[in-house]
């Protein structure tokens, strides 16, 4: 489970700095540096680091520090795989599930993505937004607590290998708005057509990091 309080925001600050690379993959890094990003007590970093390792998104070693880990292909696709089946689970209960106030929220969001003019960064925080909205409206902690160390790798794997900014954002924009609009809708088989077309997605821009100039072909075997 996420840690509340000053662990909680510990382990946000630290999240965002993997994925955005100000913490560089390979790179190793003290808790005296961590406190010093987050202005958080050792306690708090402590906690966030020792949740932060269990999400496989640092590994902490005695007397020489934390190491950021690289995200390479073959744990980006695998990631997918579990990542793929959870949140169509995710969007299912959403359409079940969604108060009035998630609803809400997801107009919101809405109409924030079907804005575009988004940079790279502020692209990446909105997403991570919609499918916060998305799990919260779920009302299931366990999933919420599944979902959050799945798409933080992912995007932080997909922030690493962009190349069309512009491409990627509105492609990704697409997608995601498919999924909050058959959400609002409460239509369930579109919501999981959708999130399977992003899933499609990501797999297909995993293997172009490795394949830039072929097209890919996922049902040829990743597992």
């Amino acid at each position: 489970m996420i840690a509340q309080g000053k662990a909680g925001q510990a382990y946000e600050e630290i999240e965002q700095l993997i994925v955005s690379q100000t913490l560089a993959p390979g790179s190793l890094v003290s808790e005296a540096v961590l406190m010093e990003h987050t202005g958080l007590g050792r306690t708090p970093v402590r906690e966030a680091l020792q949740q932060l390792a269990r999400n496989r998104m640092v590994e902490i070693h005695p007397n020489k520090g934390v190491l950021i880990p690289p995200a390479s292909v073959e744990a980006q696709l695998r990631m997918l795989e579990l990542r793929r089946v959870l949140e169509v689970l995710a969007v299912q209960l959403a359409c079940q599930a969604a108060t009035a106030d998630d609803l809400a929220h997801m107009e919101s969001m809405v109409a924030v993505l079907s804005g575009g003019n988004m940079g790279l960064h502020e692209y990446a925080e909105t997403i991570k937004g919609t499918h916060q909205l998305i799990v919260a409206a779920a009302h299931n902690e366990y999933l919420s607590d599944a979902m959050a160390p799945l798409q933080g790798l992912s995007r932080r794997f997909w922030l690493t290998h962009v190349q069309d900014e512009a491409a990627e954002v509105s492609r990704g924009s697409e997608l995601h708005l498919a999924i909050l609009q058959a959400i609002l809708a409460r239509d369930t088989e579109a919501a999981e057509q959708a999130s399977i077309a992003l899933n499609q997605y990501l797999v297909e821009f995993t293997y172009r990091t490795i394949r830039p100039h072929l097209d890919p072909n996922p049902a040829s075997g990743h597992r």
